[in-house]
């Protein structure tokens, strides 16, 4: 792979984006180890395994016409072959059923691990700071 570990570690968190916004389940697959536990609790979502984690997105993001995450402020501690990695996120989205768009916004948090295929996620923490005009508010 070409370019710096900060460099590398930044195209994956924005393939992590290119992922959930096409809705690429196998893309998002990618972003992660074979192992990678993920946990979007912060969101309602129960933590699970990547695979656990892509089959949900597939059958409940089928119902969203859209989302657009930013991914911005990439810091990345890198020792060795593993790094720790905090990033904002700013997603924009258009649920089903609502006339108003949406947004939240927050923070990721990664564990990586340096591969053979280089950098993959193996723990995501997202801690969801705010939502804008969320599903069921008043």
């Amino acid at each position: 792979m070409s370019g710096s570990d900060t460099e590398q570690i930044a195209a994956l968190l924005y393939r992590y984006a290119r992922a959930v916004d096409t809705k690429d389940w196998d893309l998002y697959r990618s972003v992660f180890t074979d192992d990678a536990h993920i946990d979007y609790s912060s969101a309602g979502i129960p933590p699970g395994s990547r695979d656990e984690i892509a089959d949900l997105f597939s059958k409940a993001f089928g119902a969203v016409p859209w989302t657009m995450h930013y991914i911005t402020n990439i810091e990345a501690d890198v020792d060795g072959d593993t790094a720790t990695v905090r990033a904002m996120f700013y997603n924009p989205m258009q649920l089903p059923g609502m006339a108003e768009q949406s947004s939240c916004g927050g923070y990721y948090f990664h564990e990586l691990v340096r591969t053979s295929d280089g950098w993959r996620s193996r723990h995501l923490r997202e801690d969801n700071v705010w939502f804008v005009n969320a599903p069921g508010a008043p």
